[in-house]
């Protein structure tokens, strides 16, 4: 396994992958991927990587900013989605744990992902990489006419803002 900047020559595979996270059900409110100019600005230039074994994306994450206010610049939500068949082999920890270290790099001290309670998997994924619970967001939004809740977890920095 290696991991990799993601570039736009990486999309036709990250948007599948997204496309399996979106079939779950549990994994966003989008009901369709983007299109790879609308994701990359939706995505900070910094901390793009992608987990790869050869040629095949396994998993991929992203920061995006929270506020477009300066006192914010060091705060980031996090995405992150692991192919249908690399899920359960640990490629979510090692990405994960890379996209941390990548993000201090780059002078982030908080990162923040808000999670359907559903996905379970998902909320220990990132408490084993150093998130807090910190929040629910009780009916925050609709997917498919369905009003969904969200749990808030934080990771702050122990060697950035402190």
């Amino acid at each position: 396994m290696q991991i990799n900047t993601i570039t736009s020559a990486d999309y036709t595979q990250l948007a599948e992958i997204y496309r399996q996270g979106i079939a779950t059900g549990n994994a966003t409110f989008q009901t369709v991927p983007t299109d790879w100019e609308t994701w990359d600005k939706g995505h900070l230039d910094v901390c793009r990587l992608a987990v790869f074994e050869g040629e095949k994306m396994a998993g991929w994450a992203a920061l995006s900013p929270v506020s477009s206010r300066c006192v914010y610049a060091g705060v980031a939500e996090l995405s992150i989605y692991i192919a249908t068949d690399y899920r359960g082999k640990g490629i979510g920890k090692l990405l994960l744990r890379a996209l941390v270290e990548e993000s201090e790099k780059a002078g982030f001290w908080t990162l923040q992902a808000g999670i359907f309670p559903e996905n379970t998997a998902s909320i220990q994924l990132h408490k084993s990489c150093g998130f807090r619970e910190i929040g629910y967001r009780e009916r925050i939004g609709q997917l498919n006419g369905v009003w969904r809740n969200n749990v808030i977890l934080e990771r702050r920095s122990k060697i950035v803002g402190v």
